[in-house]
């Protein structure tokens, strides 16, 4: 299996991934929240998935009131796929693909 890459297959990131897969943007702080990690390993995550080009993140506004945004690259959304096909990922409800998760 050459194209299974154990980084993007982790428990942790392969479960950021699916929740990704669903959705164009999701925040930080919703990740958090389903995901149930802490700030700390939640962005250890996301730089391991960064670094290794799998998702993009951008940040709104500045201070106590901005956001951090994460989405899939389009690396990201090829590695994924070897797990997709290895069993179902409950990755959302239809009808959401374009939606961006953790707006109010």
């Amino acid at each position: 299996m050459s194209d299974f890459d154990p980084l993007i297959h982790a428990p942790k990131r392969l479960r950021l991934m699916a929740i990704l897969s669903a959705f164009d943007h999701v925040t930080f702080a919703l990740l958090q929240e389903r995901l149930d990690l802490n700030p700390p390993d939640l962005s250890k995550q996301i730089k391991a998935l960064h670094d290794a080009t799998y998702v993009q993140t951008s940040k709104t506004g500045r201070g106590p009131g901005s956001e951090t945004w994460v989405h899939h690259d389009p690396a990201g959304r090829k590695g994924l796929r070897p797990a997709c096909r290895r069993a179902p990922i409950a990755s959302g409800r239809r009808g959401t693909r374009n939606r961006e998760l953790g707006r109010p």
